[in-house]
């Protein structure tokens, strides 16, 4: 990686750009996001198996804490757009995790709610997910931990 980047600063420098100007991939805020989610995605996947990805348990786990509610609303709570949730919501509906309704004050509105085996999914997979944050995590020191969650807070 440091012969790619010294490669790429004496181009530039025989380009006449200045050294400064140098953009080094590997030290790209986007670059190491994608790394991070991809580690991240291969922790969930070896814990929780191919019976959930990381969008539906996400779902999944907000319909526990916050009860039934609309499925625009349950994208908005888990940062899924439209056309994400809805296909999210059909496939945890098709396995009987999830069942929908029509809300009764707006019939145009669906709602989504937890069914049973919905709810026992939450409860057997949570520590599994507590595990998988853990292990996300393990490079970090405990106040390192905290000051990397704060810092992504800030930047959402």
């Amino acid at each position: 990686m440091a012969k790619a980047a010294s490669a790429k600063a004496i181009s530039n420098k025989a380009r006449g750009k200045s050294s400064s100007q140098t953009y080094v991939l590997e030290q790209q805020i986007g670059f190491l996001l994608r790394q991070v989610s991809q580690r991240h995605a291969a922790i969930f996947a070896e814990h929780i198996g191919s019976n959930l990805t990381p969008t539906q348990w996400a779902a999944l786990v907000k319909l526990a804490e916050a009860g039934p509610c609309s499925q625009n609303q349950l994208g908005r709570f888990t940062a899924m757009d439209v056309a994400t949730i809805k296909g999210v919501i059909d496939r945890l509906t098709a396995r009987g995790l999830t069942e929908t309704s029509a809300d009764p004050e707006d019939g145009r509105r669906l709602m989504v709610a937890l069914t049973r085996a919905g709810q026992a999914t939450v409860e057997k997979t949570c520590p599994l997910a507590i595990e998988i944050t853990e292990e996300t995590l393990a490079p970090l020191k405990a106040k390192e931990r905290e000051v990397l969650l704060a810092l992504l807070a800030k930047l959402m």
